[in-house]
């Protein structure tokens, strides 16, 4: 459950974590399932208390680059940068050896060391044109320090080269890349409601319209009306005034 909320859900997963704990703290999987828990949820100090615990459990050193990154994520670069040169880097296997490099660097713009941060990125990984799951993420971190340190155009190049390798959208080195070449997104989402917005103002104006006529004409009726009655009124005083006429004469 842990897992599969992770990503879409860390508060709940954080939540789903304690229990874990307090059902099986002594188990190596739950305490490294609840440090990951605790550190997308930003909880840095409780996710690296868990990941020693897992890792003095399991002797496993797989867990130090995220520890390292745990370290930054308290404010302590100096120590994330220890932990990049200690001897259990030369155990990680080369996902997570890449991964101490992108904490290295990440340290080093932690302490506003730009040009060491970009030094500590390059590497074969780097320039090898194979693409493997860290290729993304190594040259998205690359670009961004480049652009950080006002290298817009190798920065522009970098972010290219990410977008090639991020087949599964781990990164927005796409929009990034879009953004240096000055292109625009509309929401297709937004510009339809304001469509619909538009249409609904038009017919408005048009019901506005048509209620205006319809008073008109029956205001017009109206006064009509009253014209035929004063008409008809007048017609009859004057019948009235004949026929008393006639009858003066006749006496």
């Amino acid at each position: 459950m842990v897992a599969r909320l992770i990503d879409e859900d860390p508060e709940g997963a954080y939540g789903y974590s304690r229990v874990a704990l307090r059902l099986a703290s002594r188990v190596a999987a739950v305490r490294e399932a609840a440090g990951f828990a605790a550190y997308a949820s930003q909880k840095y100090s409780e996710a690296l208390a868990e990941f020693r615990a897992a890792r003095r459990m399991t002797g496993n050193v797989d867990l130090w680059p995220v520890m390292a990154d745990c370290e930054r994520g308290l404010g302590r670069p100096e120590k994330a940068l220890d932990m990049a040169g200690a001897p259990e880097v030369h155990k990680l296997d080369k996902a997570g050896q890449v991964e101490m490099r992108l904490v290295a660097a990440g340290a080093r713009r932690d302490m506003g060391q730009l040009d060491a941060a970009i030094v500590t990125l390059q590497s074969p990984e780097l320039a090898s044109n194979s693409v493997q799951p860290w290729t993304a993420r190594l040259r998205y971190a690359y670009a961004d320090a480049l652009l950080a340190a006002g290298r817009e155009g190798e920065a522009r190049e970098w972010f290219a080269k990410a977008v090639e390798s991020d087949k599964d959208g781990s990164t927005d080195a796409s929009d990034r890349l879009a953004e240096l070449d000055g292109v625009e997104f509309v929401d297709a989402l937004d510009e339809n409601e304001n469509e619909d917005q538009s249409v609904q103002d038009v017919e408005d104006d048009k019901a506005v319209d048509v209620d205006v006529d319809v008073d008109v004409d029956v205001d017009g009726d109206s006064d009509d009306d009253d014209i035929d009655i004063v008409e008809a009124e007048k017609d009859s005083d004057s019948d009235s005034d004949r026929a008393a006429e006639v009858d003066v004469h006749k006496d």
